[in-house]
């Protein structure tokens, strides 16, 4: 009995937030829908306006729960600019709670609604989420030889000419870096070497095409290029080894206590533009990850160890910025599952939204 209620309260750590971000998500859908009606006849600025606040809105509920409910501590090491800017921000990639680190920065610098993603493929086919993150800026590509580098060129540069606040979040990688897939990391390594490239330990090898492809069609519009080192601790096991670092589950259920960000900007005049020199560039920038990371998790001096190079802050979100959202879209979902024609509303915009999110992806409405 004592261990059922061990389980089932370590269950609802998970289950909780996931049933409220899951759960919120039609009312967000119906409230972005009137508001995206209300802008049809209004330029298309105003629009990604009125978007970018609606979409902080849900973000900032996330993180609710990523921060403040998780009581995660946020290292950060470097500046994060206080004004906004048009970026290109490119991390290293672990696990699917990456995202989440991206919208915990944005949220520092107030340019959270600003988020544009490029993700692969197969997630447009998330029921709702795979079609809004369309709407909202994000960009979908396939990859190696599939990948289609003029839709993804016209894309950003027709979002350039609305001027279009820009925060493109890329992972280089193309998939996730897990210490427990072997032969995903020898074959990019194995690649590196084919290419006279470095080897990379912790990281693996980069691939250049959506990266280039963003800051070649952004150039005029980018202020900088925001390059992102994440460690997770708690993430070494009794030998010291690495592991897979913490799924969102596993992050909900407050299994990792801290998140180290190496934070470092770098201009646009000092990113190169032909091909050639921006694969060498990207790669050198994947090595610096590679030592850093390398040091983080295998230094022998125990002041070093688990900690990035200089000083790093723990930057905590107040809760005055999250909570108002979480009380909002509760307050819109609540009635509709309350009533019978609440629910059924309910119910026809995850069915409908699905729908319509299958069709587009499937025919390009």
């Amino acid at each position: 009995m004592l261990l059922s209620m061990v389980v089932h309260t370590y269950s609802m750590r998970y289950w909780f937030p996931a049933a409220v971000m899951l759960g919120t998500a039609p009312a967000y859908l119906l409230t972005w829908s009137v508001l995206r009606l209300l802008t049809t006849v209004l330029p298309a600025r105003l629009y990604h306006g009125v978007d970018d606040r609606v979409y902080s809105v849900y973000q900032n509920m996330v993180l609710f729960f990523f921060e403040n409910y998780t009581g995660v501590e946020v290292v950060i090491y470097g500046d994060i600019p206080k004004n906004k800017e048009n970026v290109v921000y490119l991390s290293n990639h672990q696990c699917t709670v990456d995202w989440i680190i991206a919208d915990m920065l944005a949220v520092r610098q107030n340019a959270l609604g600003h988020l544009r993603y490029v993700l692969k493929d197969g997630l447009k086919w998330l029921p709702l989420y795979g079609w809004y993150f369309s709407q909202h800026g994000g960009v979908y590509v396939k990859r190696s030889a599939k990948f289609d580098e003029q839709a993804m060129r016209n894309k950003l540069i027709s979002q350039t000419k609305l001027g279009t606040p820009m925060y493109l979040v890329i992972f280089p990688e193309g998939t996730r870096y897990n210490p427990e897939l072997q032969k995903v990391i020898s074959a990019s390594q194995d690649f590196a070497c084919k290419e006279g490239l470095a080897v990379l330990k912790n990281v693996l090898t980069p691939r250049m095409k959506a990266a280039h492809t963003a800051v070649d069609s952004m150039k005029g519009h980018l202020d900088a290029v925001y390059d992102i080192t994440v460690a997770y601790e708690g993430t070494l096991d009794s030998k010291g080894q690495r592991k897979t670092a913490p799924s969102m589950p596993e992050f909900l259920c407050k299994e990792c206590p801290r998140v180290h960000i190496y934070f470092e900007r770098i201009e646009m005049k000092d990113v190169p533009r032909e091909p050639v020199f921006f694969r060498r560039w990207l790669h050198e920038r994947f090595a610096i990850k590679d030592k850093l990371l390398t040091d983080f998790y295998e230094s022998e001096e125990p002041e070093k160890k688990n900690k990035f190079p200089g000083e790093g802050h723990v930057s905590p979100l107040s809760i005055k910025k999250t909570l108002p959202s979480l009380i909002f879209l509760c307050g819109l979902t609540l009635p509709m599952l309350l009533t019978e024609p609440g629910r059924k509303l309910y119910i026809n915009t995850w069915v409908y939204g699905t729908l319509v999110g299958w069709l587009w992806v499937h025919i390009r409405l």
